[in-house]
């Protein structure tokens, strides 16, 4: 009996990246698992394979930024597979560029994707999850909660916030049997990971592989994201609610 056996788990940014590797970890640790991505994301072709690969899994697009779009994808889910036991708030982008140089129109479109959709998708998924006895919310942070990065404060700022959401949702919610822990990869080896490195050497900050050594070894790998998110949602992490798992190699602990 896999680890997710008998949940629910809907995952938001859960086509790509760290979103992809935990859509298939849960898949095959028992969990029924819903996809929540953009309509131009490979969701509808990944949850196809989980079903070919004998996991059961749905494609529910949206916009977490869009309460509209939202509402409907959770009441879609909840309908096909019954109330969401699990939630991970994966859903997030990235914005590097020199502070005084940030528009007023990238700071809403940051804070948007990366905070009001968290709480978009948490209001939406908390109803059912508690009147089914409770459940375990995981948020994507990062290593930028704790430590500033130059030419990122946009970033920063979000992932602080996502760090403290994680943590208001525990204490408000557990005694309705609500655990919310936040899982905070350091720099990682996805597209978007990729994509922040080369936008932070666009604007002169060492991220070298020779820096990334230095900091943390290497890149993260998706997959130890992943992990890290199913121990987390698993039954096995039953009393750890309000914590902070980096997934860092030990960057923040230097």
């Amino acid at each position: 009996m896999g680890r997710l056996t008998g949940k629910v788990a809907l995952i938001t940014g859960g086509a790509g990246g760290c979103g992809l590797a935990a859509s298939e970890l849960f898949a095959k640790e028992g969990a029924k698992v819903a996809i929540l991505d953009l309509p131009n994301s490979q969701g509808e072709a990944l949850a196809a394979r989980i079903n070919a690969e004998g996991g059961e899994a749905l494609f529910v697009a949206a916009d977490v930024s869009s309460a509209e779009q939202v509402d409907r994808a959770v009441r879609r889910t909840e309908e096909h597979f019954g109330a969401i036991t699990v939630l991970i708030n994966h859903a997030g982008t990235i914005s590097a560029g020199p502070f005084l140089e940030t528009s007023e129109g990238e700071w809403d479109r940051l804070m948007s994707i990366n905070v009001k959709g968290m709480f978009l998708v948490t209001k939406a998924v908390l109803p059912k999850m508690i009147e089914a006895g409770g459940g375990s919310i995981v948020c994507t942070s990062s290593i930028s909660a704790v430590v500033g990065t130059p030419m990122e404060v946009l970033y920063c700022t979000t992932k602080g916030a996502c760090h403290m959401f994680a943590r208001g949702i525990a204490v408000e919610y557990r005694d309705k049997n609500i655990r919310s822990n936040a899982v905070c990869p350091g720099f990682i080896g996805t597209a978007h990971g990729q994509r922040e490195l080369e936008l932070l050497r666009g604007f002169g900050v060492d991220v070298s592989d020779e820096s990334i050594a230095a900091m943390q070894g290497r890149l993260c790998d998706p997959k130890e994201v992943a992990a890290a998110a199913l121990f987390l949602a698993s039954d096995e992490a039953s009393f750890v609610n309000g914590t902070h798992l980096f997934v860092d190699n030990a960057y923040t602990a230097i």
